[in-house]
């Protein structure tokens, strides 16, 4: 909760009506609400760390004044890096490194990730993904901090993935996974031949746990099928049947836990966005035409029932996507797959995300011009995903022989 008085540090309610506003004068004034939002939460957060650091102080009381001011210095400068990191995760480590409490070296920064004592796991992942160092060695001390010796994979999966969120764009995931799959076979060599064999059975495992588990998967793979699909992964050889069965029904018995994002990540994302503004979306099931609010950014779509939302109502990662425009419709264009469905999210009546299950999106702008250019962004920031092409090389290393 809030303390107390808070409100008056804010910006007053406005008491206007939106109908009577501009375009302009609208976007300010969400701009304005937005902020707002992301101002009471992080009042909030600092009402917790008060709160904490309060209860550490009535520990000191019989200490002498010296000894305590020292360490409650310490305890703030501790509670600002941790939030610093949780806003940039390099300035939050540079904070740290700077007022002494963290020593600037990989294996340092490695086991502070590696905690996660109040850091945003969407971040960790964010840092250690960087294609750059210190952010490389950190990755490889990360993962070398986990035990994996005699550790079946998907135990091993299930630690490593609990730890951080894995980012978005599709080369920061290969070398997330490329350092598991060599430290978790260099602890494990009388099992895996090479580490491109834990690289291509970790990811055929995730693959599972999405056909099992995904409402959207309608044919879901049988053990026996996932054998035969790992078959001559080993070096040209097949890795021992009960040891991919186990797998199968572990997974299948527990799915994968993904860490949850942190409830500030959304108002953050929509303050710089690529595009945004009102369009008439196509409904998915009975197919009526409804006003919705749309917000590009960071290669995804939102939509949003009011402008004035801070959650949207669906989200629509822009990845191997075609546009189109439609000609049976005036000023409309669709958003369709290559494959068969468009991996999406949408909100379900009681409030919950669940998985979307569209074959297309079909949306209307006002004018030839506005469609023109809402196609032009979302064209652009169409991205293709490359783990088709990483994952058939992968098991072609795999299945070759030294």
């Amino acid at each position: 909760m809030v303390a107390p008085g808070h409100d008056a540090y804010l910006l007053p309610q406005l008491d206007i009506s939106e109908h009577s506003l501009n375009e302009d004068q609208k976007a300010k004034l969400i701009e304005v609400r937005r902020k707002k939002a992301l101002v009471k939460r992080e009042l909030n957060v600092i009402d917790q760390e008060i709160n904490r650091i309060n209860q550490e102080l009535s520990k000191f009381d019989s200490r002498p004044v010296s000894d305590t001011t020292k360490e409650t210095q310490h305890t703030l400068e501790d509670a600002q890096g941790r939030q610093r990191f949780n806003l940039d995760p390099k300035k939050g480590i540079e904070s740290l490194v700077s007022s002494g409490i963290l020593n600037d070296t990989p294996e340092d920064i490695a086991m502070l990730l590696y905690k996660g004592e109040k850091l945003n796991k969407t971040k960790i992942g964010e840092y250690l993904g960087e294609h750059r160092e210190p952010n490389l060695t950190v990755l490889r001390r990360f993962v070398e901090l986990f035990e994996f010796q005699k550790m079946d994979i998907v135990t091993a999966l299930r630690a490593f993935l609990g730890k951080f969120r894995l980012p978005g764009e599709a080369q920061k995931i290969d070398r997330m996974m490329e350092e598991f799959a060599v430290v978790y076979c260099q602890a494990n060599s009388t099992v895996y031949s090479k580490s491109d064999t834990c690289y291509v059975l970790a990811f055929s495992i995730i693959m599972l746990n999405t056909s099992l588990h995904n409402p959207c998967v309608k044919e879901k793979l049988t053990a026996d099928q996932f054998v035969k699909m790992n078959n001559g992964i080993n070096d040209g050889g097949d890795l021992p049947a009960q040891l991919l069965i186990n797998a199968y029904h572990s997974i299948k018995t527990t799915p994968f836990e993904i860490p949850e994002e942190d409830p500030m990540d959304f108002t953050i994302t929509f303050y710089n966005p690529d595009k945004r503004g009102y369009l008439v979306k196509e409904g998915g099931k009975r197919k009526t035409w409804k006003k919705r609010y749309f917000v590009l950014t960071d290669n995804c779509l939102y939509y949003f029932v009011r402008e004035s939302d801070t959650e949207p109502k669906g989200i629509v990662p822009l990845e191997n996507l075609i546009v189109t425009e439609c000609k049976d419709r005036k000023f409309t264009f669709e958003i369709r797959s290559e494959e068969k469905f468009i991996k999406a999210a949408k909100t379900d009546s009681g409030g919950k995300m669940v998985s979307g299950n569209h074959e297309h999106y079909r949306i209307q702008a006002n004018n030839q011009e506005e469609m023109t250019s809402w196609m032009d962004a979302i064209q652009k920031s169409i991205s293709k995903d490359p783990f088709y092409a990483q994952m058939q090389q992968r098991k072609k290393n795999a299945m070759s022989k030294q």
